[in-house]
């Protein structure tokens, strides 16, 4: 990892110069067909900022990251599978549109994923939601399962499996086996997170070739206690207790 700041860009509207663009330091990129990085908007970036800032109230950390949570399950709706359907509008006229095309259910990486749940919630009614508990074995440092909770149908339904950060990707292998191991196929899974690191991309993207990540944000790296840089800090301890 290196210590050199990120250079920036201007960010803004095409219709606006580049003088009245200001300058924000936007996503790294990947050279992964299954990685899908958000649109690096204005709105995007602004919403980081503030869950980023470490002196933000706890109201309005979980104010913008539900915000940005709901832009990331919009976009993993779309990398799912539809379906021609024809339809008859109240004043009788038709129009082609589209459906989804099977069952999804939502899996969390306890306890920082469950704070996405809501944000899955408010874009698919009555969806399904699992949980997995994943800690690192202290005397091996390496990620342990716990515990898991999902749906018996499992492996005929999508898997949108959460957790807000990805740093050395140890936990969402984990979890992925796990599904897999429950019949899920790997390209029936998309893994939605808020800000990743380059290591934990590289590792999973190339273990899981035929699985598909949404990110909003790829960041520098990761230090030498393996915490995303330049990061937000604990997700989990913003989220629920500070």
């Amino acid at each position: 990892m290196s210590d050199r700041p990120v250079p920036t860009q201007c960010i803004g509207p095409s219709h606006r110069s580049t003088g009245e663009k200001p300058s924000a330091t936007l996503s790294a990129g990947v050279n992964f067909d299954n990685v899908c990085i958000l649109p690096q908007t204005p709105q995007l970036i602004a919403l980081l900022s503030m869950i980023r800032n470490k002196n933000t109230e706890r109201a309005d950390f979980i104010f913008y990251s539900n915000r940005i949570i709901r832009l990331l399950v919009e976009e993993g709706l779309n990398h799912l599978p539809v379906i021609a359907q024809t339809i008859t509008t109240p004043v009788g006229r038709t129009y082609d549109g589209l459906m989804f095309q099977g069952k999804i259910c939502g899996v969390s990486i306890m306890r920082a994923g469950e704070a996405m749940e809501q944000g899955l919630r408010d874009c698919c009614r009555s969806v399904r939601i699992g949980k997995i508990l994943i800690q690192r074995d202290e005397d091996t440092a390496q990620p342990k399962l716990f515990y898991d909770k999902l749906p018996e149908d499992i492996a005929d339904r999508w898997v949108l499996l959460l957790d807000p950060m990805f740093a050395t990707g140890g936990s969402a292998i984990m979890a992925v086996q796990v599904l897999k191991a429950r019949g899920v196929p790997e390209d029936h899974i998309l893994f939605l997170n808020i800000i990743a690191s380059p290591e934990g991309v590289n590792n999973f993207a190339t273990k899981f070739p035929r699985l598909k990540v949404v990110t909003a944000f790829i960041d520098q790296g990761l230090d030498e206690k393996n915490y995303i840089i330049p990061g937000l800090g604990d997700f989990g301890d913003r989220f629920y207790t500070i």
